[in-house]
Parts: C-alpha cells; structure tokens; sequence
C-alpha cells in the first residue's frame, strides 16, 4: 500500500483545514514569496508524497535533534517533521543494532536517487575508529548515503562548519559534511542549535516545489540567513539611542538596553533568531 499523501496524514492527526492554510501562509512569508502563493503551496503540499529521508549523527551532542523535534510542541510544524517518511535516525528509531541497519540499507536501495539526506555533527577524517556506528566510519557512511540522495541538509554548526569538534587542535580531523560531498547540493542549516522551523520550511519547499530553497553564499536559506539577528532585534531602538548595558546587572539591563558592549554578536551573526525564535515563539538567546 503506498504511503498517504501529507495532507491526507495531517487530516488522520486532527489538523483542521483552518489550521493548515495558517502554517502554509506562514510558509509562504518565511519563503520570501507573495502571500498570492499561500494556495499554490497548500495545494502541492495537499498532494505530495512523504519522501524517505535518512539523517546520518555523527560527531554531535543531539542538540539539533533535540531542537529539531521539539518543533513548538504538538503543532503543525512538528507535524509536517512527523509527515517524512523518516528512515533511519540513530538517535530516535526504535530499531537497534543489524535491525536498525538493515531499515537504512533497505530505504537507500528502494528510494536511490529520491532520499534526502539529513546530517548531523562534523565528519572525523582521521582514524576511522573516531566515530563508528555498527562497525561503519562516519565518512563511509556518509559517501555510501550521499551517493544516492537526491539533496543534503547538514543540520547544526557542526556539520555546516565543523563546529566544537572542528576547533584547534582538532584531535579528529573533523570536517564539514561540504568538504566530504562535492557532487550533490547541500543546504547548510547552521546554529547551535538550529531553529527548528528552519529545516520544517525547507521540508515543505521541497515537497512544494520539489526543489531546495534560495541559498546565500555560504550554501544558507537566505530567507532565514539573509539578515543579520540586529536587524530584527527588539532591542535594536535602544542601539540606535546609543542605551547599552554596562553590566548584566546594572538599570540598563534591567530596562532591556541593547546588549552590544557585553558582547553580543548581533551586529555579525545572520540568522532570524529575532523573529522566528524559540520556545514557541516567545524568546532567543543574545
């Protein structure tokens, strides 16, 4: 039998007509299209197949896992995450051992050329026994898989940059998932961790449109990585009055004064941290 079309899924999970058309507008805004495609888009993904996805931890705290599933709780978002066909994870499957990688070996041989590839953690090029799952290196693993995935996401600052594994002296060799894969197109999702409506919209461009999302030049979705966190950060007025706080206790802080000479990077980071946020929309880190 095959797999339900998402919107035939969602509807089986108790998600009301009303309810999709608000994520898929929201979509829409974060895709940086005009709110006119908001029907386009719930129309495709009305009809669209859960694609087979593996996701591939290698060296990584499951940080991005744990952020990733925690995607504002029971809502849409984390339900267009349940939507992929997800098949193989490590971290979250309930199979183990020969079991868990007999599902990989199984989904990359059914859907050949048709997988996304999700990873997670940085790729250790020097001696094999750095990172191993059921007897395989990472790097094996990684060259197997992206050999027949139609597109990579590497998911967290680890895997986009090398991350806290990658940092001198960098006992293990560790790399980015791009200086491994040459051949097929990565999108880089940085962050540590990542926001999770991140990687939910460029899930839902994909099954959309059936292509990747608009990337900068560091391989980012510009949609979110297009601006720095100063632009849309709430304390940018203070800034701009030149009200900084001195220290993390002093009146300044307390009145949310902009936090530019206690060291935050808003100015040089880009990212909608701002905006989007975490914690059900409520708050971010500065």
């Amino acid at each position: 039998m095959p797999a339900p079309a998402v919107g035939e899924f969602l509807r089986s999970r108790g998600v009301t007509r009303r309810d999709f058309m608000r994520f898929c507008a929201s979509a829409t805004a974060l895709l940086g299209l005009p709110a006119t495609f908001a029907p386009r888009v719930a129309a495709a993904l009305e009809r669209a197949q859960r694609p087979s996805v593996i996701w591939l931890p290698f060296q990584e705290c499951t940080g991005c896992t744990e952020s990733i599933t925690r995607a504002h709780g029971a809502t849409i978002e984390s339900l267009i995450f349940e939507a992929i066909s997800l098949d193989y994870q490590h971290t979250l499957q309930a199979a183990a051992g020969e079991a868990a990688e007999e599902a990989r070996e199984r989904a990359m041989k059914d859907q050949w050329g048709r997988y996304l590839l999700i990873v997670d953690g940085s790729v250790p090029t020097g001696n094999p026994g750095f990172g191993t799952i059921a007897g395989h290196d990472y790097r094996s693993m990684l060259e197997e898989a992206a050999a027949g995935a139609a597109a990579i996401v590497a998911l967290g600052t680890c895997a986009t940059y090398g991350g806290i594994p990658g940092a001198a002296p960098n006992p293990t060799g560790a790399v980015p998932v791009a200086a491994i894969v040459k051949d097929k197109p990565i999108v880089n999702v940085p962050g540590c961790p990542p926001i999770p409506v991140v990687i939910t919209v460029v899930l839902v461009q994909y099954l959309t449109f059936g292509q990747l999302p608009e990337l900068d030049a560091l391989g980012r979705p510009r949609a979110f990585y297009g601006q720095t966190v100063h632009d849309r950060c709430y304390r940018r007025p203070f800034y701009e009055r030149g009200q900084f706080a001195e220290t993390f206790d002093d009146e300044g802080a307390r009145q949310g004064w902009c936090l530019y000479k206690l060291g935050c990077k808003g100015p040089t980071t880009y990212n909608a941290c701002a905006t989007v946020k975490w914690n059900n929309g409520t708050r971010f880190p500065l």
